[in-house]
């Protein structure tokens, strides 16, 4: 068994500081402690996706996470196992990446109802994407009194995943204020790029 300290550093390091970890660690077992609660959800979701079991306690302000290998809902896929599957890609296999909270350089005004109609127009359509990126002001629209957020909520619903990025949520002093999606990491947002067949950015 491994035991990392990932207490007090900022997004993306203890996700990364994880992926190390595992990729070292010859024990069935790596536990992570962790003080903050965005960390401890980017971290889960992580071991997570690459086939490993998470149990989570908490005790005077400090997650601890015990990440059993190879023992979740699946094992990572292997590329061999990403190629062959593109071959099979719909219109759908796509995320979109927005970046600010308005559509275009000019008048904010015309650049807030651009954006509101550019989601409300992709949320009409056949396609849909299977992410939602939201990175710098863009993460204000996820948020409350967003124009867009009903448009958000409508994407959630249908199982499209909405990302925010920590760093700028606490940027913007707006972390509580978010209203749709997860809380999400670079280290997340830069391996959902990698991996969708196509990218929009908005």
């Amino acid at each position: 068994m491994r035991t990392i300290d990932c207490r007090g550093l900022a997004c993306p390091q203890p996700v990364m500081e994880t992926k190390k970890a595992l990729e070292k660690s010859e024990g069935e077992e790596v536990i992570v402690l962790l003080d903050d609660p965005a960390s401890k959800e980017n971290v889960r979701r992580f071991a997570e996706s690459q086939g490993h079991r998470v149990s989570v306690s908490e005790g005077k302000g400090v997650f601890k996470l015990r990440i059993e290998r190879g023992k979740g809902r699946g094992e990572p896929i292997s590329p061999e196992e990403k190629t062959k599957g593109r071959q099979s890609l719909t219109s759908s296999d796509f995320v979109v990446f927005i970046d600010s909270d308005s559509l275009g350089r000019g008048s904010e005004e015309l650049g807030r109802n651009l954006m509101r109609s550019f989601l409300q127009t992709l949320e009409q359509s056949e396609a849909q994407p299977q992410k939602i990126i939201l990175i710098n002001s863009g993460v204000k629209l996820a948020c409350e009194t967003s124009e867009v957020l009903e448009d958000l909520q409508e994407f959630s619903l249908k199982g499209v995943e909405i990302l925010s990025c920590g760093t700028c949520l606490d940027y913007f002093g707006i972390k509580k204020k978010l209203m749709v999606g997860k809380v999400s990491n670079m280290y997340e947002i830069l391996n959902s790029l990698t991996q969708a067949w196509k990218v929009i950015k908005v």
